[in-house]
């Protein structure tokens, strides 16, 4: 589950635009009745779907960076307020790390202290593949609240993104001040190791203390859980696609478990890894070809076939359809 404060901040650029929301937030399963109510939660999976229709009828392919650069930070609420009041930067990207959950349940964030100071994101209890804007809103919202709770305009020694696109954003490396790699292993950004120590120009001690009792209490009463192992497999297979051929060995070596433990742990849900892998494989062939910038042999190699023969068939044996006719007619 999530707050939904992305869905408003969506919306909100809808009503701009004078589109109608109400249409979008049915396809996703949503209703404007849970939109207005600011305390109802709804489902994370609908609003990644919510956020899709939103910007395919803002014809705006990255509304996640968009919103990312234009939005009113103090909107983020609750966490937001515990990053300000934070001594020094280190300190507000662990708890960032550690209270996220209590805002948005599938988004993980993983604060990371080495050579560097690393911030990365990934999914629980919602494919990766199913997303890019919430992820990339998340992303360069994550830098711009770093540089504005330190008054420093940092650049990441690293930034990358799981997800792919067809060619380099010039707008968010300009944002970011180097390059973005997408079709990364990880969504994730680096900062020099001094950063850390950097302090806040809101630090408030008694501020961040009541606000850190108020989340580990929210935390505490907080039921939580694996996420579903279909989602993890997904998000197991999604990473080793473009390296070549996927085996279910590898993916049960990266969830922790042997091939056969896996196995049985599919068996017992009805699952078998061959058909989690062909109907991950088709579902990201549909979503790569939407993208018309994205050529057919890019997209083979992206989803692990060393041919456009061997996706072509694969194409018609999923929908009776080859790649071109499984295009739409226009995108964004």
């Amino acid at each position: 589950m999530a707050q939904g404060g992305l869905s408003r901040l969506a919306i909100a650029r809808l009503e701009s635009a004078g589109i109608p929301a109400a249409p979008l937030l049915r396809r996703a399963g949503l209703t404007p009745e849970v939109i207005a109510e600011p305390d109802q939660r709804l489902s994370a999976r609908s609003q990644i779907a919510f956020l899709d229709e939103a910007a395919k009828a803002l014809k705006d392919d990255c509304l996640g960076f968009t919103l990312a650069r234009d939005f009113d930070l103090r909107k983020v609420g609750l966490l937001y307020y515990v990053m300000a009041s934070s001594q020094t930067l280190g300190d507000a990207l662990k708890r960032v790390a550690r209270y996220s959950k209590i805002t948005n349940e599938a988004l993980v964030f993983g604060c990371r202290e080495g050579n560097n100071l690393t911030l990365n994101l990934s999914y629980s209890g919602v494919p990766r593949h199913s997303d890019r804007h919430q992820i990339e809103f998340c992303m360069f919202g994550a830098l711009r609240i770093c540089r504005v709770l330190t008054g420093h305009n940092l650049v990441p020694q690293h930034f990358s993104i799981c997800h792919h696109r067809a060619e380099a954003v010039s707008e968010m490396a300009r944002f970011v001040g180097t390059n973005v790699t997408f079709g990364a292993d990880t969504d994730e950004f680096s900062l020099n190791v001094d950063a850390r120590d950097l302090p806040l120009v809101h630090f408030d001690p008694y501020l961040n203390e009541l606000l850190l009792k108020h989340c580990e209490a929210t935390l505490a009463g907080r039921r939580t859980g694996m996420p579903q192992l279909r989602t993890r497999v997904e998000n197991a297979i999604s990473s080793l696609l473009p390296h070549g051929r996927v085996i279910a060995e590898d993916v049960a070596r990266s969830l922790g478990m042997s091939k056969r433990t896996l196995a049985r742990k599919l068996s017992a849900e009805g699952l078998n890894f061959n058909e989690i892998f062909q109907e991950l494989r088709r579902d990201l062939a549909v979503g790569y070809l939407a993208d018309r910038k994205l050529h057919v042999s890019k997209i083979a190699w992206l989803l692990g076939f060393r041919e456009v023969s061997a996706f072509t068939h694969a194409c018609k044996r999923w929908t009776g359809k080859t790649p071109s006719e499984m295009r739409p007619a226009s995108a964004y």
